[in-house]
């Protein structure tokens, strides 16, 4: 493989008892782990191993928990000196992304994903919104449909591009209810709610974006050292202030994710690494395109395999 792209998973992803075996082989996690939680100042990695899982999945404590395993399996790659040539996340992997490309410290990303989660969770009351994911129709149908519904006083709007058959809309309750109805006269195969705490990436979303610009501008976003391609245009970047204005759009824009797969493609990328827990990402690499090389790194043995596979290279 001559060309690597990193790729990090978000919200969704996580599980109770991620990154364990990594926790009890390497010591280096396992000080990781501890760091992250002097800087939160809670027992994260307590809630990471043994849960429980309700308290692990809300927004403030997935986030930060899900870069964290991110980042212990993508030190011990660096330590073995395998560095990417490009990256990306989907939504809040995009912090792990930025920190893999030297944008921002250990430190500062997971203060950052701790504070997102908790803007997101205050945006819009629990209860108020939800998200669907809807297989089998095109996007311009979805666009249009989407449009229409907000139009007509029930927000609702495309949160994730995630491959050709599978987008994500998010919005208000009844938003959400009518445009899955009408995607669904409309040929859907599926319509599936989501069991998320509110609407992210959408409209909804910008009282979060302009309170998270506040915490941005505390913290020092350096130029990346690789391109970390955006969720927002799917397009990469590498200068610090296009980085920092992206992620304020980014929680209330579409992940672009089919698109950063292509461009990524057309870059001559040659290998798809997802780093950390689940396997979303590569599933929805292969949906874009089937012959793609992936590798899927979450546990030790699975790195391990990559290791081999990299040393026959």
């Amino acid at each position: 493989m001559e060309k690597l792209a990193f790729l990090f998973p978000g919200q969704g992803s996580q599980n109770v008892g991620m990154g364990q075996d990594f926790y009890e082989q390497y010591e280096s996690v396992k000080a990781l782990y501890h760091q992250a939680d002097d800087v939160l100042g809670y027992k994260l990695s307590d809630l990471m191993l043994n849960g429980p899982s309700d308290e692990l999945t809300k927004t403030e404590n997935a986030q930060p928990a899900l870069l964290l395993n991110s980042v212990a399996i993508l030190n011990l790659l660096k330590d073995q000196g395998i560095e990417p040539n490009v990256v990306a996340g989907h939504s809040l992997g995009e912090y792990t992304a930025l920190y893999a490309a030297g944008s921002l410290t250990f430190e500062d990303a997971i203060k950052l994903v701790h504070k997102r989660g908790q803007f997101m969770e205050k945006a819009v009351p629990t209860g108020q919104g939800t998200m669907a994911a809807v297989l089998g129709v095109e996007r311009d149908t979805i666009d249009a449909v989407t449009k229409e519904v907000t139009n007509n006083g029930d927000p609702v709007n495309v949160a994730n591009y995630n491959s050709p058959g599978q987008i994500v809309i998010s919005g208000t309750i009844d938003g959400v209810n009518k445009a899955s109805d009408q995607l669904k006269e409309q040929g859907a195969k599926r319509v599936i709610p989501l069991n998320v705490s509110g609407p992210f990436h959408s409209e909804l979303m910008k009282p979060a974006s302009e309170d998270f610009k506040q915490e941005l501008d505390q913290v020092t976003i350096h130029d990346a050292t690789v391109p970390v391609y955006a969720n927002v245009t799917a397009k990469p970047v590498q200068k610090s202030e296009e980085i920092k204005q992206l992620l304020i759009e980014q929680l209330y824009s579409p992940v672009q994710f089919t698109q950063t797969i292509e461009n990524m493609l057309n870059d001559n990328v040659d290998g798809f690494v997802e780093i950390g827990s689940g396997k979303v990402l590569t599933g929805l690499v292969k949906k874009i395109h089937r012959r793609a090389k992936t590798f899927t790194l979450n546990e030790v043995e699975s790195l391990d395999a990559f290791y081999e596979k990299l040393k026959e290279e």
